[in-house]
């Protein structure tokens, strides 16, 4: 709507000192004939804009003038207090941009230096970000609480299934999204306390988003509690997933200028034998096999070591060797 583009573009000029109706476009998505017809529009209605010619010219506020104009919709307010909205959402964007506003004069060019210091990026340089098609209607059904019906694969399933989900909330971890969520069951009475205490019997699941399709939104309330803890709920099923492993226990003949780079790999580093030159045994600790296997494959390209214990993890890699050549 124009209205909300209007305020749009007045928060983005209380935000810089001069910017061009290029930049202006570019930042709101419009045409520049777009923003130079928004800018005749603030100024009929007593916004003091003006605009400076040359090279360094562009378009700019009278100094020291204010507006109240800053509130957020909900959908902003709702993506800064999440605090795991998507930082490249439109929701998010325009949030900052009024929250820049809103800052005093004082420190709004101190805050916007700081903020050009910081990048997040969580897809690294080689990893693909996880698909998130389902990310938006999870979301919409976590802050309204609404059941979903979804189909979901399984780790390690060939196919999806369909199940009736209750969802609780939204956990970033790393670089995957979790959906706490508990499946759907016929309407009980609600729970008489608020919220469920870090030691109550979880029955609450934990959902990969990248493994969820098909979400639909039902017109039905979820049957949750009123207050969450989420933290308390993402510790207890971390601390449960890790009992599952069995730990093993591996000795490598590294280079000793490796050694630092191959324990930081596993859960748990020792440094057993360094007497020999330019070599060093290190007792490494894994959380089970497999991340034993995919850990040190992984890394045996980039540094000098030999597997000398277990003689299962030895022959792992080497088969994983003889299949990549083809033998």
């Amino acid at each position: 709507m124009r209205a909300e583009r209007l305020i749009a573009l007045l928060m983005v000029l209380k935000k810089h000192d001069r910017v061009t109706a290029a930049e202006l476009a570019a930042e709101l998505g419009v045409s520049e004939r777009t923003v130079l017809r928004d800018i005749d529009a603030l100024s009929l209605s007593g916004v003091p804009v003006y605009a400076e010619r040359g090279r360094h010219g562009g378009l700019a506020l009278v100094p020291g003038y204010r507006t109240d104009l800053t509130g957020l919709t909900v959908d902003e307010a709702t993506s800064l207090l999440a605090g795991t909205g998507r930082v490249d959402s439109p929701a998010f964007t325009s949030a900052m941009r009024k929250v820049t506003a809103a800052l005093p004069e004082a420190h709004r060019s101190h805050a916007v230096r700081a903020a050009q210091r910081i990048l997040v990026r969580p897809e690294g340089f080689v990893r693909t970000p996880e698909v998130l098609d389902s990310l938006q209607a999870v979301q919409i059904a976590v802050f309204e609480g609404r059941r979903i019906r979804v189909r979901y694969r399984s780790r390690g399933a060939d196919t999806a299934r369909e199940h009736l989900l209750d969802p609780i909330g939204l956990v970033v971890a790393g670089e995957t999204w979790y959906l706490v969520a508990g499946f759907g069951q016929p309407h009980a009475p609600a729970p008489k306390t608020r919220h469920a205490t870090a030691d109550a019997t979880p029955t609450e699941r934990m959902f990969r988003l990248s493994r969820m399709s098909d979400v639909d939104i039902l017109d039905e309330p979820a049957h949750r509690s009123d207050e969450v803890d989420l933290a308390a709920i993402w510790e207890r099923h971390r601390e449960a997933f890790r009992r599952s492993f069995e730990p093993v226990e591996v000795v490598l003949d590294c280079s000793a200028e490796d050694a630092e780079r191959i324990g930081s790999i596993a859960a748990a580093a020792t440094h057993v034998d360094e007497s020999m030159p330019g070599r060093c045994l290190l007792e490494l600790r894994f959380a089970d096999r497999r991340h034993a296997v995919r850990a040190l494959w992984a890394t045996m390209f980039d540094h000098d070591f030999v597997v000398r214990e277990p003689d299962w993890l030895r022959d792992a890699i080497t088969t994983r060797a003889m299949q990549i050549r083809g033998d």
